[in-house]
């Protein structure tokens, strides 16, 4: 149950993960303020300082992340979308990155047998941005931080 990426076009990024827990657990895990606070933290020695999540449209979506030395970043974003337990659409910003480009995100939860298949459409603004999103190890970030879902 390893985190899949694969490219779509020049400006999209599709995920897909496979987690062994219900649309509506996993729905929640990504929503929920206090559960995203624990599992989404990327590698290991970052904690996540700052989590607000309001899942509906129009409501933010503001992370901050600190290591141990100190270094910060933060994403800061709206939603789009909801439609619980099926489906999110935000739009978010990486404040720490060099380009602060809008990426429009899709998430889908959808039943695969006792679990649920979760894939991810991440959409940049041009290719350099993309590509630069992938450059930045944010595929091992992720998996990491998906792990600590299954453990939830």
């Amino acid at each position: 149950m390893t985190l899949k990426l694969e490219l779509s076009g020049d400006t999209e990024i599709v995920g897909t993960r496979r987690f062994a827990a219900s649309p509506a657990r996993v729905f929640t895990a990504h929503t929920d303020p206090d559960l995203l606070s624990k599992w989404m933290t990327g590698p290991e020695g970052w904690v996540m300082t700052v989590c607000e999540s309001v899942a509906k449209p129009g409501g933010a979506l503001v992370c901050t992340w600190r290591d141990e030395e100190g270094n910060e970043f933060s994403l800061r974003g709206h939603y789009l979308e909801v439609e619980t337990p099926h489906r999110l659409v935000h739009v978010e910003r990486w404040d720490g990155s060099e380009d602060m480009v809008d990426t429009e995100v899709e998430t889908l939860f959808e039943p695969d047998g006792n679990g649920t298949l979760l894939t991810i459409r991440m959409r940049y603004p041009n290719k350099d941005a993309r590509d630069a999103a992938l450059a930045s190890g944010m595929a091992e970030g992720m998996e990491v931080s998906y792990a600590r879902v299954d453990a939830l």
